[in-house]
């Protein structure tokens, strides 16, 4: 596999326009284009997961036919698959006949309510683990992979599904490499399942994480305990808003359980849990060592603790409940509400991260991508997904103000003061005036239509001054206001764009080195769509705007090469030069070895034909070649020929700009 391309279908794009962009993606170098969900969803649907019928490939989006045409492009097709909830709506065949309903889907059967998606009542979770359910529900996938027309699979939250280990050895038997949307907390690896591994935010996070400056870490925890009065650490927030979600949002679910076992502490336990979900199995014994560490580690109820070790009888549904729900309180309560709590630096309040740390080490990275390399070689590497909180490039902008923390730190106290009476009332609160000074330097420019969307959501998701239900619609009118009226102050976008300017080339050593790292660490690179170019996006729906699909063929055909927007080109040229490599080299894809270099550098060799270096910080420094490395090598950004042997200038690599892709040159294969 060269690279995996992610599409939004939906209202803006169907199966006959994706059709379109294949000669695009093709130039590009992808390999495979990487659908979300195709099957019939309910009248309206913007996104495909409210599915409701599996069987049928959706009409709205071109229906089976335009598919099938699809794939004969030339472009491998990989899908979205969503086994653990389908819509609860009467437009489903399998929910609309009561029969059908209580075979396929997951019902409580003292209150007959929607086991749903996390909280939304409108998704009800199917009862995948039934061999007849898992069929019918597979069926037309089943044909389109024996007709060659998919070769491989995204699975959708395998953490809501009865039992994921047995849902995934039934769908590796359809004959195509699996993917999953496993969350992974730092420190958490996959189990062992037979998938090609994870859809990619761990990678995410470590590309990240490897170009924070972790001394700007005291900078910026002062400033922001000086912006909220609050110095809690961000575990202590996670804790809090996991609790709250555990006894408000899912008291159904803990309801269901405690009439399984009457225990006493059953949502602080839920809330414990420091990963999304374990993975016992007593129909079968299964306990595997990790669990059984975070278990015994819990201060769990002595039954529920029990039950999860397999020393008790009897309590296999409870067991199955309480992993069913784990992740649910988890993804609501830390992705959905302290994430946007928690604001001393939101370019880590990404999904799969933990904002406490603050950045990673170059060795971290090469530990994380040795292991990769050697259990899921295929593993998708994303760094923008449509549910990424922000694009790379707005997660890039951010990551530079470590580079600058003492410039960011006069910068926002000037603004603080200059704003105080542009204020009315309290609002707004100290931790959602900085979440918009960080988003405006993230997103610069941005529409007011845009940040409105963005902060009304931010708010209600926060949970502390307005929500979703029961929201205070004063308080989000009065934050809106105020940051029309910051974002109008004369000066301040002269002072956002003086800003920019001085970060600029931290800003590109970010944008560009997370990219490389994308397209040349171990793995799969997974591009989501429009994030080849500049792509300054916020959590959704936001990320899923229309792509201009027309400017990006012009500008990768290089028609608009004078273009102001140098960095985007750049981003184009990087994507297009690393996946040609990719294309043309095996070996790009092969032995991943660490090189030794000074702290401001990452470096490695794929295979002994290929040298990637990545200026983190600066580009200064060295890399150490060992001797089989020495010989005649040529930039793939550049075209220059360079003889490389033991100890190599940075500089001599990183002069044009902070990365370097190089290729052995034929003739001086040792």
């Amino acid at each position: 596999m060269i690279a995996t391309y992610r599409l939004q279908l939906g209202p803006h794009l169907d199966l006959h326009g994706a059709r379109r962009l294949v000669p695009y993606l093709t130039e590009l170098g992808v390999s495979h284009l990487y659908l979300s969900p195709v099957w019939q969803a309910r009248r309206g649907s913007t996104h495909g997961y409210d599915v409701v019928d599996p069987r049928r490939v959706s009409d709205e989006l071109g229906g089976e036919g335009a598919l099938r045409r699809l794939a004969d492009e030339g472009l491998e097709l990989i899908l979205d698959i969503v086994p653990n909830h389908m819509a609860a709506s009467d437009e489903n065949p399998f929910w609309a006949d009561e029969g059908l309903r209580e075979k396929f889907f997951d019902l409580d059967p003292v209150t007959g309510r929607h086991r749903r998606f996390f909280d939304i009542d409108e998704l009800a979770g199917v009862r995948m683990e039934d061999p007849e359910v898992f069929a019918v529900c597979h069926s037309k996938l089943r044909e389109l992979i024996d007709d060659g027309i998919v070769a491989g699979l995204r699975v959708d939250h395998p953490d809501g599904l009865s039992d994921p280990t047995d849902y995934l050895r039934r769908a590796a038997e359809l004959g195509v490499p699996l993917w999953v949307e496993k969350i992974t907390e730092p420190g958490e690896t996959l189990p062992d399942w037979p998938v090609a591994g994870t859809t990619g935010y761990d990678f995410l996070n470590e590309a990240m994480g490897v170009f924070v400056v972790p001394e700007a870490e005291t900078t910026f925890g002062a400033l922001h305990e000086e912006m909220t009065g609050q110095a809690s650490p961000f575990h202590d927030v996670a804790a809090r808003a996991k609790l709250q979600q555990a006894h408000g949002t899912f008291t159904p679910e803990l309801e269901r359980m405690r009439r399984l076992a009457p225990i006493d502490g059953l949502a602080a336990a839920v809330a414990e849990l420091p990963v999304y979900r374990t993975y016992v199995v007593p129909e079968r014994g299964e306990l595997s060592d990790a669990d059984r560490t975070i278990v015994e580690a819990a201060s769990f109820p002595d039954r529920l603790r029990r039950a999860l070790l397999l020393e008790t009888d009897g309590d296999e549904e409870l067991v199955r409940r309480f992993q069913q729900t784990t992740g649910a309180v988890m993804a609501k309560g830390v992705e959905d509400t302290a994430f946007y709590r928690y604001t001393r630096f939101v370019a880590l309040n990404e999904v799969g991260g933990d904002p406490g740390r603050f950045g990673w080490s170059v060795e971290d990275f090469h530990a994380a991508s040795t292991l990769r390399a050697k259990r899921f070689p295929r593993a998708m590497l994303a760094t923008t997904t449509h549910d990424t909180k922000r694009s790379a490039d707005v997660r890039a902008r951010l990551v530079a103000l470590t580079h600058h923390a003492e410039r960011w730190a006069e910068v926002v106290r000037g603004w603080r003061r200059a704003h105080a009476a542009l204020r009315e009332g309290q609002a707004p609160g100290g931790g959602e005036e900085y979440l918009l000074y960080q988003t405006l330097v993230g997103a610069w420019p941005i529409s007011k239509e845009r940040l409105d969307e963005y902060l009304t959501k931010a708010l209600r998701e926060a949970k502390i001054h307005t929500a979703w239900v029961d929201g205070d619609p004063d308080w989000e009118a009065a934050v809106l206001g105020f940051a029309h009226r910051v974002v109008g102050r004369p000066g301040f976008a002269t002072e956002i764009e003086r800003l920019l300017e001085e970060m600029e080339g931290s800003i590109e050593l970010v944008t560009l080195g997370q990219v490389a790292l994308k397209l040349t660490a171990p793995g799969v690179p997974d591009i989501y769509q429009g994030d080849e170019d500049e792509m300054l996006a916020l959590v959704d729906p936001d990320n899923r705007r229309p792509v201009d699909w027309a400017r990006l063929e012009e500008r990768l055909s290089g028609a608009t090469a004078r273009s102001p927007n140098t960095l985007g080109l750049a981003k184009l040229a990087l994507h297009r030069a690393a996946l040609d490599l990719r294309r043309r080299r095996p070996a790009s894809h092969g032995r991943y070895e660490p090189l030794p270099t000074t702290e401001a550098l990452v470096a490695f060799a794929r295979g002994g034909e290929v040298l990637v270096v990545v200026a983190t910080r600066q580009r200064s420094g060295h890399v150490e070649l060992a001797e089989h490395l020495h010989g005649q090598w040529r930039n793939v950004l550049t075209g220059s020929i360079v003889a490389l042997a033991g100890t190599v200038p940075a500089s001599m690599l990183l002069a044009d700009v902070p990365l370097a892709i190089l290729e052995r040159v034929a003739d001086d294969r040792r």
